[in-house]
């Protein structure tokens, strides 16, 4: 029965929150232990009548054997009884046979209510097991997306912990400072400009009213 025990004991050694974990579909995955648990403890009933089927042939052999070694002996009796050393001999080498089978069926016999026991029991834990995860589905799919979200959390924490946002930051305010200053520039340039052409514009005014004035005295005789 090596395969069905390994079976069962590897899915009874899972670790069902480490395996929901790790998946990307917590329910697909849990839906899918479940549907392995149930055909395990299936082939578990199925093997387990056959090893019980065994153990009650094992027995039936013992039982056999020990009767034909009683017979055997109750003839070497009678033999001995009737001076038939001859057929007590005989009768002997029979019950010595017979011994050596019940010798070996109960050494058998032994063998086989352990592992017709040790499948039960595994068995067992196997229903177990499988009662737990479909009493406890939702909750367990539950607890599968609340680690992933966490991790997932986790990691976008992580690569914002490593972000130089300090030196973006100080990038972002030099260039608006040269921003503001070319700004500043830009409007004391054109305030000089403007400046400039205004006293021109003031210049040309004044001589223009001086040129009026000197014609007006020169008309007058002044």
């Amino acid at each position: 029965m090596p395969s069905i025990f390994d079976r069962i004991s590897n899915i009874i050694r899972a670790n069902i929150n480490d395996l929901l974990d790790g998946a990307e579909d917590p329910e697909a995955m849990l839906n899918q232990i479940i549907r392995d648990m149930n055909d395990a403890l299936r082939q578990a009933d199925s093997d387990i009548a056959d090893q019980i089927a065994r153990q009650k042939m094992l027995e039936g052999d013992l039982d056999m054997a020990q009767k034909n070694a009683a017979a055997w002996q109750s003839k070497a009796e009678l033999a001995v009884s009737k001076e038939r050393d001859d057929l007590a001999r005989e009768a002997l080498v029979r019950v010595n046979d017979y011994n050596e089978q019940v010798a070996i069926y109960s050494k058998q016999l032994e063998a086989q209510k352990a592992t017709v026991a040790e499948l039960k029991s595994k068995r067992d834990l196997l229903k177990s097991k499988y009662d737990s995860a479909v009493r406890n589905k939702e909750m367990l799919v539950a607890r599968a997306r609340a680690a992933q979200a966490k991790t997932e959390m986790t990691k976008v924490a992580t690569k914002a912990g490593t972000a130089d946002y300090a030196s973006e930051l100080d990038r972002m305010e030099r260039k608006i400072r040269e921003q503001e200053a070319r700004a500043e520039a830009d409007a004391e340039v054109a305030e000089s400009k403007t400046s400039v052409e205004d006293e021109f514009t003031k210049m040309g005014a004044d001589q223009k009213v001086e040129d009026q004035l000197a014609a007006l005295k020169a008309k007058m005789g002044k």
